[in-house]
């Protein structure tokens, strides 16, 4: 089985990217500075910094072998060319919450990028994946654990 790929903006794959590099230069040397400086202390077996400094290493090169997988199969959406005839991946979508009357703005982005606080949602998610090929007007039924949700499409634009 092929890996599915993941889509990203082009902020996600530089934010992605930043961090990476920031993991193996930045971070990879302060983890070995402070394995060190824990070595020099003497007796591991009773050493509580050894092994935090351990445990971190080990959080970090976990990080970057997710960041890594993740770009190895990244499909960058190029958000000038998104199509604003219909709701996709790297576009902003302003939706009205039919039984609240509220709008609410959302970028669809791929999973990996997905913060719904920052109002970035999947295009896995319930909601992606009820908006995504959606045209302004439409209205669409979202199946969530709180019950389901309408939304009315308002407004499609360019994320940039």
């Amino acid at each position: 089985m092929s890996e599915k790929k993941n889509l990203l903006t082009y902020e996600g794959l530089k934010k992605l990217e930043d961090e990476l590099q920031d993991l193996k230069v930045v971070k990879r040397k302060e983890i070995a500075q402070k394995i060190k400086e824990a070595r020099e202390q003497g007796d591991l077996s009773e050493n509580a910094e050894y092994d935090a400094a351990k445990d971190e290493q080990r959080d970090i090169e976990a990080r970057i072998e997710q960041i890594e997988k993740i770009l190895k199969n990244a499909e960058v959406v190029v958000e000038d060319e998104v199509d604003l005839d219909k709701i996709s991946v790297g576009c902003k979508v302003k939706v009205l919450d039919v039984e609240f009357d509220e709008e609410e703005e959302f970028k669809i982005v791929g999973s990996s990028e997905a913060n719904s606080l920052g109002g970035k949602i999947s295009n896995e998610s319930p909601v992606g994946k009820a908006l995504i090929g959606a045209k302004v007007g439409d209205t669409v039924q979202v199946e969530t654990q709180a019950g389901e949700i309408e939304y009315k499409v308002l407004e499609i634009q360019r994320s940039n």
